[in-house]
C-alpha cells in the first residue's frame, strides 16, 4: 500500500494540523496568464519572450539532482510540470498531510528579475491574479503571496496597495540577490507599503538578477549553489539590521524562507559583538542587532539541519525562539519535508503543534 493510500485510511484523529508556508505552484505554459495581461504584453511575450538579468534567461543556474528540482512522483499524469496540478497537490499533499492552510510561493518566470521593468510589473499583476483565479478560488485552503518587481519601487508599491486588504493574500514575496543589498534605501518605499498594508515580506531562495551566488563568483557545483543560499540570507538579515530598516519601520515583519536555520544564532552573536565595538558607525541603531532579529524576523523550517545528536536540533530551536519558526515543506521539490517525519528531535506535542500550526496561524492571522 502506498503512503497516499495509507494516509487515506489513517484515522482523522491521528492527523496533524499543518500550515505549510512554502508551496510552489507552476504554470503549464505562459498562456495561463494571458487572460490577465494586456494585449501589448501578450505580444511582447510572443515576439521577445521573457528576458531575465540572469545570463541564461529562463534557465536554472546549475543542473539539479532531480529534473525541475522536483519529486519524481510530482509530475501530473495529464502532463505539465510539478506543481501545476491542483488535483495532484490535493491528493498528494494537502489532504493526507493535514494541511489546513498552504501559502503559495511562485518561483518560475521570475517577474522581479525581468530586464524590461514595465513588463516585470505587468507580469507581477497578472501572476498575482493568476494565483487567485487558478488556485485560491478553487482551493480555499490556499493563500497567495503578492509578487512584486522589487527593482521598480513605484510599481511594487502600487501592486502592494492594490492587493492590500484582499484576504486572498497574506504576504509580499521578494527574491534575494537584488541589485543592491536589500536594506538599502531604494527599497524603503516597499517596506513602507508593506508596513502600511500590515503584510509581512517573505524573502525566498531563488532568483539571481545576474549576480553570482558567492562573493567569489559562480561556483562549479550544484551543492555549492545550494549551500550558498544560506550565505545570501545571512547577508540580507545583516543588511536589514545595519541599514536601520527595523528602526525606520518598527512594525515590519520579515520571513526568511528556505535559507536554513543553523547560522541564525552565530550570525546574531557576531553582529552583536561587532556592534558593541563599532556602534559609533551606526548611531541609528538603538538596540543590539540580535534584538531586531528576535523582534522582526521569522524563519521557515525547510531545509532543517539534522545534527547527529537529535537534542541539538531542539536546542537550536530554543536559541532561535520557538515562536519564530514557521513550518514549510517545499512541495513539490525533491527535498520536501514530510510533516510527520521532519523533526528528528525530541519535541513535545505542544512544541510540535506550535511549529507545525500555531505560529503560522498567529503570524498570518489565519482562521481555521
Amino acid at each position: 500500500m502506498s503512503i497516499v493510500e495509507l494516509d487515506r485510511v489513517r484515522p482523522a484523529a491521528n492527523r496533524l494540523r499543518v500550515i505549510d508556508c512554502d508551496i510552489h505552484p507552476a504554470m503549464t505554459a505562459w498562456t495561463e496568464v494571458h487572460p490577465f495581461l494586456a494585449r501589448r504584453w501578450i505580444d511582447h511575450l510572443t515576439i521577445y519572450g521573457s528576458h531575465l538579468r540572469h545570463a541564461f534567461s529562463e534557465a536554472l543556474t546549475h543542473p539539479r539532482m532531480s529534473p525541475d528540482a522536483a519529486r519524481v512522483d510530482a509530475y501530473p499524469d495529464e502532463g505539465g510540470p510539478p506543481g501545476s496540478s491542483l488535483a495532484l497537490m490535493q491528493q498528494q499533499h494537502l489532504d493526507p498531510n493535514g494541511v489546513e492552510h498552504g501559502i503559495l510561493i511562485p518561483l518560475r518566470w521570475n517577474p522581479g528579475s525581468q530586464r524590461n521593468l514595465d513588463f516585470g510589473v505587468a507580469l507581477t499583476q497578472a501572476m498575482n491574479t493568476w494565483q487567485v483565479e487558478r488556485w485560491v478560488r478553487n482551493e480555499p485552503r490556499l493563500k497567495a503571496s503578492v509578487l512584486i518587481a522589487q527593482e521598480d519601487a513605484a510599481g511594487s508599491v502600487a501592486e502592494i496597495e492594490a492587493r492590500a486588504g484582499d484576504p486572498n493574500f497574506v504576504q509580499i514575496l521578494v527574491l534575494p540577490r537584488t541589485d543592491e543589498p536589500l536594506g538599502r534605501r531604494r527599497y524603503w518605499p516597499i517596506f513602507a507599503a508593506a508596513e502600511q498594508a500590515g503584510l509581512p515580506i517573505a524573502v525566498h531562495v531563488g532568483g539571481t538578477n545576474g549576480h553570482p551566488s558567492t562573493g567569489g563568483g559562480w561556483p562549479s557545483y550544484y551543492m555549492e549553489e545550494h549551500h550558498a543560499v544560506a550565505e545570501s540570507m545571512q547577508a540580507i538579515v545583516t543588511s536589514l539590521v545595519f541599514e536601520g530598516v527595523f528602526e525606520r519601520f518598527p512594525k515590519l515583519r520579515i520571513v526568511i524562507m528556505e535559507g536554513g536555520l543553523g547560522w541564525i544564532p552565530s550570525l546574531c552573536a557576531r553582529m552583536d559583538k561587532h556592534w558593541a565595538k563599532l556602534r559609533s558607525e551606526v548611531p541609528h541603531l538603538t538596540r543590539r542587532p540580535s534584538d531586531y532579529v528576535r523582534e522582526h524576523v521569522w524563519f521557515t523550517t525547510q531545509p532543517m539541519e539534522e545534527p547527529e545528536r537529535a537534542s541539538h536540533l531542539a536546542e537550536l530551536f530554543e536559541r532561535i525562539g520557538w515562536d519564530r519558526l514557521l513550518f514549510s515543506t517545499d512541495y513539490p521539490h525533491w527535498d520536501f519535508d514530510d510533516p510527520r517525519y521532519a523533526f528528528k528531535a525530541p519535541l513535545s506535542d505542544a512544541q510540535r503543534d506550535q511549529v507545525l500550526f500555531g505560529n503560522a496561524q498567529k503570524f498570518y492571522g489565519l482562521v481555521s
